[in-house]
Order: structure tokens, then sequence, then C-alpha cells
């Protein structure tokens, strides 16, 4: 395992959990540490990128932001699985709907991660990699999203380098029956199949690019606590 802390987390060996839920907004990861875990202990602040680990019905988990974007995510997700021992990774984020079934604040899990992005380059494959989840996590997951009565979609999602398109992509992918974009996924699942780890994401819907409805950035904040939910049920 790596020296540990590193540039960009400063905690040491021991302090995160075996399960790292990973919300893209730090604040989101404050509101999830605040509102469901116990004993909890802040970890990292470095970058204002905040880090915490507590207990959720009596197991262990840590909660960490990861920034916007595959580079940031990236960066931190490869960090906790190869130096602080992490074997589960669960995205909670905000997505753009795109199949014309989506619908504002409806939860999407991301079996795969179709991608515009040219992250999946480094590894140098000898034909197109698909960056998928781990079925364990998946499975975890929907059953726990049935327990508790959310309702779920789940398929193919597209993680992009663009959130401010100059072309018309958005409808293409949308006709593949490609539920959702967001800007993460794809080097998460990547990283975590690199070091054979387990990693999962899920979404709520906060706006439907192709229509202009979305919620405003107070509720993409504080309200999407269905999806914390479900993510938390994988957990105990």
């Amino acid at each position: 395992m790596a020296t540990t802390p590193t540039p960009h987390n400063a905690a040491v060996e021991g302090q995160i959990a075996k399960t790292v839920l990973m919300p893209g907004d730090p604040l989101r990861a404050k509101l999830l540490a605040d509102t469901y875990l116990e004993n909890v202990e802040q970890f990292n602040t470095v970058r204002n990128m905040f880090g915490y680990t507590g207990t959720y019905k009596g197991q262990p988990v840590s909660v960490m932001g990861s920034g916007m974007g595959m580079p940031s995510i990236g960066i931190y997700s490869y960090e906790l699985f190869n130096f602080y021992g992490v074997d589960n990774i669960l995205r909670i984020g905000s997505a753009g709907g795109l199949a014309p079934e989506v619908k504002l604040r409806d939860i999407v899990i991301g079996m795969s991660s179709s991608t515009d992005s040219n992250y999946p380059s480094q590894y140098g494959m000898p034909g197109t990699i698909a960056p998928t989840a781990d079925f364990g996590l998946l499975s975890k997951a929907v059953a726990g999203a049935e327990k508790l009565g959310y309702p779920v979609r789940v398929g193919n999602i597209l993680a992009s380098d663009v959130f401010y398109t100059a072309d018309n992509s958005h409808s293409k992918w949308a006709s593949m029956d490609v539920l959702a974009v967001e800007m993460e996924s794809a080097a998460l699942y990547l990283n975590a199949m690199y070091a054979h780890k387990h990693a999962l994401t899920l979404l709520t819907i906060s706006d439907l690019p192709l229509t202009g409805e979305a919620l405003t950035a107070e509720e993409r904040q504080t309200s999407f606590t269905q999806m914390m939910e479900v993510a938390l049920s994988v957990v105990a």
C-alpha cells in the first residue's frame, strides 16, 4: 500500500472504511454524514474535499466528495482503492435525464457507463473496453430500493467530459437507450476494474437537457435523500 497521507487526502491508514459513498459535492458528503452516520470523524479537508468516517446501523462507512469530472474522481477513487485499501465505492450523484421515460428526481443506477472521454485510452486495450458496475453492489442496491419502496431505473448511462455541449450529442445517446448523462462514472468503474475492486453509480435526475427542466442548486445539494438511503442499504 502506498504512503499516506497523499497530496489530496489527509487521512492516514485506518481512518477510511472499506466502503466509501462518494457524492460529487463535498457539501452533500457533509449532509450525508450529519444526517445518517453516528460516531463521525472528519478525515479530510484538503482542497475543501470533505471526507468523514462513521457508522451506519453499526457498520463502518466513509463518505467523501469527488469533485466534478473524470480527472477529479479519477484521482480520489484511485487513491482510495490503491492507497487506502478501500474495497467498494458507491458514487451518489446528480445526472441529466436523457431517455424519454426518465423524469426529474428519478433514481437511476448505472449498470454500464458509455463515455466520450479519452480516459480509457491509458490502458492501451486492443479494442473498446466497457466500463461496468460491480454486479454484487448493483444487486444489493436494487434489492435495497425495493425494500425501501423507491422505484429505480437500471441501465446504461453516459459519462461525458462536456457539460455545455456544442452539438446534438445528447439526442444521439438517447436514441441508443442511454438513460442519463453525468461526468464521473466511467473513470470510477475503470479504476475499480484496474484495481480489482468494486464500484457502482447511483444517480438522481436533477435536470432534463433535452427539455430544459431542472432543479435548483440548493435542491441538488439537500434533497437527494432517497438515493442516499438506497446507497446506505448496500452497507447495512
